[in-house]
């Protein structure tokens, strides 16, 4: 078994950007994100923080905008556009998951493509579907595509069995995967909560993916020797012996399925650090499509 490792990949790309970035402002100006953040919840804030931090390691500035949870639908929408309309802003990302009273499809659609940089507009998501390369991919699915790349994983002619059928992650990963490129050219099946006999899929699996949000759902009981594993899952559960008083766990129960996987995803340090690197690379992306720079080393 070879452990895929996403912290150690992403730094490759992290670097690869700083590079990138200090070329681009003897240029011109630094790419720019903008972020938008509602409410408190402890995850956002812990997310929005990381981000904000690789940015500024890799050069890139950033701004946030923070509002209370129970902001107006109006009040958002308006600093959306405003962001949308700010020229020395490249990439615009709204920390989900947003409060109840606000439509997470009204806000990503409100932002604009040209700075749709997560990827989940309806614009961005047409375009991968029709392989366009100046679209933006979401970027827990780019950062998959992105390690099976490094990894120099083969999938022409492969099984893909990917579990979720998630806007953020499912969805786009089925399109990435049946792409008439490589990597693509496989054979994708996704599975989600209502799959009757889950195993009976997973068993098939060359590479499987798992977006599950469900903790150790993944046994050795359900994978064929030789799966290479691509685990999304980050899920709490209780562990006294902890100091938060829990563990990170994935979606497959990593103790019993290691041993007979191939190739395998820890967490953390798998996929999560690869989605924090792939949103710096779209908004470089973003940069040099406004710029109308090179495209060639991002494609």
């Amino acid at each position: 078994m070879q452990l895929i490792s996403g912290e150690n990949l992403s730094k490759q790309i992290i670097e690869e950007l700083k590079v990138e970035v200090a070329q681009l402002k003897t240029e011109g100006r630094a790419p720019c994100v903008a972020f938008i953040r509602l409410g408190e919840n402890p995850a956002s804030v812990s997310y929005v923080t990381k981000k904000q931090n690789i940015a500024a390691q890799i050069g890139i500035k950033s701004q946030l905008k923070l509002f209370p949870e129970d902001v107006s639908r109006e009040t958002l929408f308006a600093q959306i556009d405003a962001f949308n309309n700010d020229e020395t802003i490249d990439g615009i990302l709204v920390q989900a998951p947003l409060p109840k009273h606000i439509s997470e499809t009204e806000t990503f659609n409100r932002v604009s493509s040209e700075k749709d940089v997560d990827g989940f507009g309806a614009v961005n998501l047409g375009k991968l579907c029709q392989e366009d390369k100046d679209g933006f991919i979401s970027c827990t699915p780019a950062g998959i595509i992105e390690m099976i790349k490094r990894e120099s994983i083969h999938t022409d002619g492969k099984h893909v069995v990917i579990v979720g059928r998630s806007l953020i992650v499912g969805k786009p990963s089925a399109l990435l995967f049946l792409q008439k490129q490589i990597p693509g050219n496989a054979t994708v099946t996704v599975c989600h909560s209502r799959t009757h006999d889950l195993a009976a899929y997973t068993k098939q699996a060359d590479i499987l993916i798992t977006a599950l949000g469900s903790p150790n759902k993944i046994t050795d009981k359900m994978v064929q020797p030789g799966t290479i594993i691509i685990d999304v899952g980050i899920n709490r559960i209780p562990d006294p012996g902890e100091k938060s008083g829990y563990r990170l766990v994935g979606d497959t129960d990593f103790e019993s399925v290691a041993p007979i996987a191939s190739k395998i995803t820890p967490v953390p340090g798998g996929v999560g650090p690869m989605t924090v690197a792939m949103l710096m690379k779209n908004t470089v992306k973003a940069y040099r499509l406004k710029s109308k720079i090179n495209l060639d080393n991002l494609c």
